[in-house]
């Protein structure tokens, strides 16, 4: 796609925010809300979608409808819609219903605009905490209670120093577990369960690398943009793009990225 001029990096760093303020107002009455109810989307398993889900969506869609109707929308909830401006929004309405569900403050609404290329800028937004992550697009920033600062990941370090972040022990398939396991076992500590909160921490700085598998775009694409805008780079296992979703492996830098990289193959 052809240079995003400052005019429309603007229009579309504006219409971000909106979709994310929107899915805040859809969200927050139903948070810790003791009446919640969950349907179950997997069967044999459980993936669970609530009326917050879905009441977001429908509100960043809206947004959508009003300011820029000609540019397509991938959802969680609501599925694909096409454009004419070879833009599409990879929207999450809340990435960590498990989470959102017990009432812990680590899901998020994921944002991302994207283009043939990949994420061109995305939001992690916690609407609770009211805390916001942007990049891409020539911004890399959060707002948040404490005020405004600049997003900048952490210095290169071993990854016997590291702090390493999933969210559910077991990653994936039984090899995909046993690979993130010869990482644990490299790191200096591994913590689990923040959804997309991780990706958020590791663009603040606070922590170094997160592995996942399973994913899909719209989990992704957001946390790609506000990593790579902070100085951090996001991968497949193989070292490749990620953004269709499969196996991240996210990094503070390109040393420590190598490091997990070859630790993660058996290399």
């Amino acid at each position: 796609m052809a240079e995003i001029s400052t005019e429309l990096a603007n229009e579309l760093w504006d219409t971000a925010h909106a979709l994310t303020d929107a899915a805040r107002a859809a969200i927050l009455p139903h948070f810790r809300s003791r009446t919640l109810n969950a349907v179950n989307k997997l069967e044999g398993g459980f993936d669970p979608v609530t009326v917050a889900d879905r009441a977001a969506e429908a509100a960043m869609r809206a947004v959508l409808a009003q300011r820029r109707p000609q540019d397509g929308i991938l959802g969680e909830e609501l599925g694909t819609s096409s454009g004419s401006s070879g833009l599409t929004w990879v929207l999450d309405p809340i990435d960590g219903t498990r989470g959102f569900l017990s009432g812990t403050p680590t899901w998020g609404v994921l944002a991302a605009l994207s283009d043939e290329t990949g994420p061109r800028l995305g939001i992690i937004d916690q609407p609770y905490t009211g805390e916001r992550f942007c990049g891409g697009l020539g911004r890399a920033e959060m707002t948040g209670p404490m005020g405004a600062s600049a997003l900048a990941t952490r210095a290169p370090r071993g990854l016997d120093q590291a702090i390493l972040f999933t969210t559910f022990p077991e990653v994936g398939t039984k090899a995909d577990r046993l690979a993130f396991e010869r990482v644990r076992d490299r790191a200096r500590l591994t913590r689990y369960g923040m959804d997309c909160y991780a990706y958020a921490l590791l663009a603040a700085g606070q922590i170094d690398l997160v592995i996942e598998a399973g994913l899909h775009a719209y989990d992704i694409q957001a946390p790609i943009a506000v990593i790579e805008a902070a100085g951090g780079i996001v991968t497949n296992w193989e070292g490749g793009p990620v953004h269709e979703g499969g196996r991240a492996l996210a990094a503070a830098n390109a040393e420590l990225h190598a490091e997990a990289l070859a630790v993660l193959n058996g290399t």
